[in-house]
């Protein structure tokens, strides 16, 4: 049974939008269903009708990728999510695909998704940059942090940072970011069809401590935005105090200028509803668009646009970047040596040359060993890493390839899912879908007479799902513990995204 809206939301609502359109949006958040929708991994899926049924489907108008679903299948029970050829994704929170495309320059960047977790921006985001941009996702709960980093490592992109730490830690690292969204903590009022909670949760009073905690996340942020870059400013609520407000006051406190997008008149978004201002803004209304409540604003910050330069980022250790960016700045995205294994590393020369043959292209990239683990960055990235470390908390770099254990190098399960992976650098086996649900409950795995002994990557319906290290008998599942399926429903047959007839 739905709960009714809370008396002073709809008090405030109804003034803002007027007595016809509030009936609208309240029909549309107590009865109408909630839209299911996706947004497809093209890294992974270069025909998306690889992984999804189009006959029957609608796109999602602002998003490339992105599907709207008949019906809500039981994901949890579709091996191609687990292996990362889709986001289930909120379809209206893919509008920031529009302000990338429009202002993003075609050279490489470096992008900060500030309030990160679960991943469905940070995934969204990492596809629409350019070749050789570093994306760093951030989340301030821990437990948020690690349900990010699992979906980042899905999503298979190795050029990202995962880092769990408050806004306030990255201010010192001044003009780092050539783009930042801030996706800020909200009173939630786009999530009411989705999430009752949410409606019983909301206050007036909570309103007024989230707009305040916007501005203190917007000010601590702002200084590293590099000048000409760009910020995206997003909420999932309808009211004006989380969202023109705070635009207007990025505009005359910060000097943030506010950037317009094209829209098409039958997407249905709703412009400014602050009184006095006409500034550009994008707010999403389920009554009137495919999706739930969501807001957006496009800012650029006021300076002479220049490229971030990862040589010189090694020079900001007190906050300051002041080197010659313009001559550094050309030196980004060439390619790199490989590293070489420190002293103490479990690594030897000849595994780190085993590891450097199992990725397709290991030149550009540094082996980073550390302790009983390897992994890959990008080269060109490696002093801006060095910069975030000594200020934030860092979980996550580049891609994990690998682990020792006893006399075994063993591939890492991010290797399996990640664009590196030389996947003729593994035996290869193709298993069913019993199969492929046993291995994601990290249950054991029986693989055919002709499966050879050693480590073998599973695949289902040619998409890789995880490593298994073949002993004869029986395979040792390497599936990640923690991520595996804890549901004891046994699917007999696999979900299909859309209606196949």
């Amino acid at each position: 049974m739905k709960m009714n809206l809370p008396a002073s939301f709809t008090e405030y609502t109804r003034a803002l939008l007027g007595e016809e359109e509030y009936n609208s949006l309240a029909t549309a958040l107590l009865e109408a269903e909630q839209l299911v929708s996706i947004r497809v991994n093209a890294q992974k899926c270069t025909d998306s009708s690889s992984v999804i049924s189009h006959s029957s489907l609608n796109k999602v108008p602002w998003a490339e990728c992105g599907f709207y679903l008949n019906q809500r299948p039981a994901f949890t029970f579709d091996p191609l999510f687990h292996a990362g050829c889709y986001y289930v994704q909120e379809a209206s929170s893919m509008f920031v695909e529009q302000a990338l495309k429009r202002y993003l320059p075609g050279r490489p960047l470096a992008a900060l998704d500030l309030c990160a977790a679960p991943g469905g921006k940070s995934t969204h985001v990492r596809s629409l940059l350019p070749d050789g941009s570093l994306l760093v996702a951030n989340e301030v709960i821990r437990n948020r942090a690690q349900i990010l980093a699992e979906n980042l490592t899905k999503w298979g992109h190795p050029d990202v940072v995962v880092t769990n730490s408050d806004p306030s830690d990255f201010t010192p690292l001044e003009h780092l970011f050539d783009f930042i969204l801030t996706d800020v903590p909200c009173s939630g009022e786009g999530m009411f069809r989705k999430d009752e909670t949410a409606i019983s949760e909301w206050s007036a009073e909570n309103v007024e401590i989230c707009w305040q905690r916007q501005r203190r996340i917007l000010t601590d942020i702002w200084p590293c935005l590099n000048p000409g870059g760009l910020l995206v400013y997003s909420t999932c609520t309808y009211n004006t105090k989380e969202n023109e407000e705070n635009v207007r006051w990025l505009c005359r406190e910060l000097g943030a200028e506010v950037l317009p997008l094209d829209v098409p008149a039958e997407w249905g978004i709703t412009g400014n509803l602050l009184a006095g201002e006409d500034f550009p803004v994008y707010r999403f209304l389920p009554h009137k668009t495919q999706g739930e409540g969501f807001f957006l604003a496009v800012l650029r910050k006021v300076g002479e646009a220049e490229e971030t330069a990862s040589e010189d980022i090694s020079m900001m250790q007190t906050g300051r970047m002041n080197a010659d960016k313009q001559s550094a700045g050309k030196q980004r995205g060439k390619k790199g040596n490989v590293g070489k294994a420190s002293s103490g590393s479990a690594f030897g020369k000849e595994q780190l040359a085993m590891v450097q043959g199992w990725l397709r292209d290991a030149e550009g990239y540094t082996l980073m060993p550390e302790g009983q683990t390897l992994a890959a960055f990008p080269t060109a990235w490696l002093p801006l890493l060095t910069a975030l470390k000594q200020h934030v908390k860092v979980m996550q770099a580049g891609v994990e390839l690998a682990g020792v254990k006893g006399k075994d190098c063993i591939p890492a399960h991010a290797l399996a899912m990640s664009s590196l992976l030389r996947q003729d650098a593994f035996a290869c086996e193709e298993v069913d879908y019993p199969t492929a649900i046993a291995y994601l409950r990290k249950e054991a795995v029986v693989l055919s007479d002709t499966a050879p002994r050693g480590f073998v990557l599973l695949t289902y319906r040619g998409f890789p799902l995880g490593f298994v290290k073949n002993i004869g008998n029986r395979a040792n599942n390497l599936y990640p513990q923690e991520w595996r399926i804890r549901s004891s429903y046994v699917p007999e047959q696999p979900e299909t995204l859309g209606n196949e007839e």
